[in-house]
């Protein structure tokens, strides 16, 4: 799918939309609503559903819907934090396994040392458990405004300063595919 991070961005822009136009509750519906129908669109579309989409979205209705019920902003404020502890154990417990996680989902796009594909789960294990207590210190720490804002843009961030640091280091590692090598 083209622009599939932004496909992927998309509840949490929605949420931001919303927050600012009304209320962290109505932002939490459209959050729930926009990530309910990014489901159902791929499933019309037949296209694949990745495991973390479909636990984003119970971890949404959940915790979404609680904080609706409750009326008690809290809970969705958790969310975050809760779905990066789930990809800290998935990414945990299959490298605890060899599975090699992160070279299952890009080994096609790149080819690397089995230590470095290991160092790169744990540095993604590292940085979703930081980033998960980072959510909940801003969220306790600060307004719901200054936490709707890192959620958006914050998060985001961090993201992309740590995927170009993550490319600054595995441009060191990176193998050649040995049939490139034939065909120079």
């Amino acid at each position: 799918m083209k622009n599939k991070w932004l496909f992927d961005l998309l509840p949490v822009i929605l949420f931001f939309v919303a927050f600012r136009l009304a209320d962290i509750y109505v932002a939490t519906a459209v959050a729930i609503a926009t990530s309910a129908a990014q489901i159902g669109w791929l499933l019309i579309r037949r296209r694949p559903i990745d495991t973390m989409q479909w636990v984003g979205l119970v971890i949404i209705v959940v915790f979404g819907g609680m904080t609706l019920l409750l009326h008690d902003e809290s809970f969705i404020k958790w969310k975050p934090t809760i779905l990066y502890w789930c990809f800290t154990a998935a990414l945990g417990v299959a490298s605890l396994l060899g599975k090699a996680p992160l070279r299952q989902l890009m080994g096609k796009q790149m080819r690397l040392p089995d230590p470095v594909w290991k160092r790169l789960d744990l540095a993604w294990c590292a940085f979703f458990a930081l980033m998960g207590i980072v959510n909940l210190y801003v969220a306790y720490q600060f307004s719901t405004e200054t936490w709707v804002n890192f959620k958006l843009f914050g998060t985001t961030g961090a993201t992309l300063v740590f995927i170009l640091a993550q490319g600054f280091y595995l441009s060191r590692h990176i193998q050649e595919d040995p049939s490139d090598e034939t065909n120079a």
